[in-house]
């Protein structure tokens, strides 16, 4: 394993919530790259190989956490990723349903992102 943070991406539209998480995220030891929607997310995980993690809220303008998902996955087919919502029943779409994919549900407590980012990363580096 190397001496390099693991790097995150956070798609989130609800500013004073991005920002907040980030801090704590990076508090937790990642590199966090952050997005405003699921376009700009888009742009960056392109730009950013090394992306280990998306997480990404799952309504957002111009390109929603589904459609971001679906786009991140074509690029990087072992990207994980970890969804929030402040929408009690959200289904996940057929083509998603077979991957192993968390929903945090709003308002969370945010030791419990940094926990469950974690604990993704390090499975995957594992």
């Amino acid at each position: 394993m190397s001496d390099t943070k693991p790097q995150i991406l956070l798609a989130e539209d609800e500013a004073m919530l991005r920002l907040i998480a980030v801090e704590m995220l990076e508090d937790a030891g990642f590199e966090v790259f952050e997005a405003s929607d699921g376009v700009e997310a888009l742009t960056l995980l392109k730009a950013n190989p090394e992306i280990a993690l998306l997480v990404s809220d799952i309504k957002m303008p111009r390109l929603d956490g589904y459609g971001l998902i679906e786009a991140g996955l074509a690029l990087k087919p072992d990207l994980k990723v970890l969804l929030m919502t402040g929408y009690a029943d959200v289904p996940l779409p057929s083509q998603l349903k077979a991957r192993d994919i968390q929903i945090l549900h709003k308002p969370f407590m945010l030791d419990d992102l940094c926990a469950i980012a974690a604990s993704i990363v390090t499975e995957s580096r594992a």
